[in-house]
């Protein structure tokens, strides 16, 4: 008896050495993958950078950021590319992506809602043809903590909702600010001129994003939009990256617009059941197989959120009962 307890307290022994060799090698080994991984999915969020300093150190921490990034695009949106093409009676498509998107719902020429697997993820399309009908739209509750999506689309009468800018959270009274500025109707109805990452609609209804600051865009022609990025397609052509963007592997909102003037939001789900996330890599990838022309990342975490007809569509992962998360702003269709 005495040998069969000690047997099995060897096995016990073995298995938890086993266990803390294959933790160690993982963190600190030779295969960046997970290193990489680690680090950047926590240093892009509000809440779990910890997780990245339990391990590692500050110079390690910021070699990893500076081999993973997104650089920055050294044109502007040309807005003469995107021409309106009335699609709905397209009956033959070039590929599957392009059916998808371009195969109507009976009935409803304004959006449809599709959704499709990518490297292991659920993403949700919300894919709208007539982009005269998407507006930015403050939470009338930021003073207060925000509002979830659903909250947010029915005080609006929306049609869909998706979450739009990141924000910063006043920890005396709870409000929201919104990350830079928010324009609605060329107005500046959040923050300061100053921002480094625009995206929104001017008043042609098409899709920019812009380096400028906000009073430069408002008056080129900027009607609604929001700060947040990086800037994932421009024109046509894919950001150059480096490892995986540098934002690790979690739910992501994103906005893009192809050349005919089709709007997407994608909006994936991440972080549980299967599904990881996805790298700003992996995001673009997935928007130009669809025909992207323009498109920028949005909050994404547990903000990624879809809304369509009061009815929440994906899986996010906030911290309230239904999980959602209290956000400051939303595109919204009307």
């Amino acid at each position: 008896m005495v040998k069969k307890k000690k047997d099995k307290l060897m096995i016990t022994v073995v298995i938890l050495d086993i266990l803390v060799f294959l933790g160690f090698f993982i963190t600190y080994g030779p295969i960046s993958f997970f290193r990489n991984f680690l680090i950047t999915s926590a240093m892009t969020t509000r809440t779990h950078q910890y997780l990245a300093y339990i391990f590692y150190n500050d110079a390690i921490i910021d070699q990893v950021m500076k081999e993973n990034v997104v650089n920055n695009f050294d044109e502007a949106t040309n807005t003469s590319e995107i021409k309106f093409n009335n699609n709905s009676e397209v009956t033959s498509y070039a590929n599957e992506f392009e059916e998808q998107v371009l195969k109507r719902d009976e009935g409803n020429d304004l959006y449809k809602v599709f959704t499709t697997k990518y490297k292991k993820n659920t993403i949700h399309m919300l894919v709208i043809y007539d982009p005269s009908r998407i507006s930015m739209v403050l939470s009338s509750r930021n003073a207060r903590g925000g509002q979830m999506m659903t909250s947010i689309a029915k005080e609006n009468n929306a049609i869909a909702a998706v979450n739009a800018s990141g924000y910063s959270r006043n920890k005396k009274t709870g409000a929201l600010i919104p990350v830079g500025v928010v324009i609605s109707g060329g107005k500046i109805t959040a923050g300061t001129g100053a921002t480094n990452q625009l995206i929104g609609f001017n008043e042609d209804n098409i899709l920019v994003l812009t380096y400028d600051d906000a009073e430069t865009a408002i008056k080129n022609g900027m009607r609604d939009a929001m700060s947040f990025g990086p800037f994932l397609i421009m024109n046509g052509e894919k950001a150059e990256m480096k490892g995986d963007g540098g934002w690790g592997y979690a739910p992501r909102t994103a906005i893009a617009q192809r050349k005919d003037g089709v709007v997407l939001f994608a909006v994936s789900d991440g972080r549980g059941k299967g599904s990881p996330g996805l790298s700003m890599v992996q995001l673009a990838d997935f928007l130009y197989q669809y025909g992207a022309y323009n498109a920028a990342n949005l909050d994404g975490g547990g903000s990624s959120m879809l809304v369509v007809d009061n009815k929440l569509i994906n899986d996010p992962g906030g911290y309230t009962y239904t999980g959602q998360r209290y956000v400051c702003n939303a595109w919204i269709l009307k």
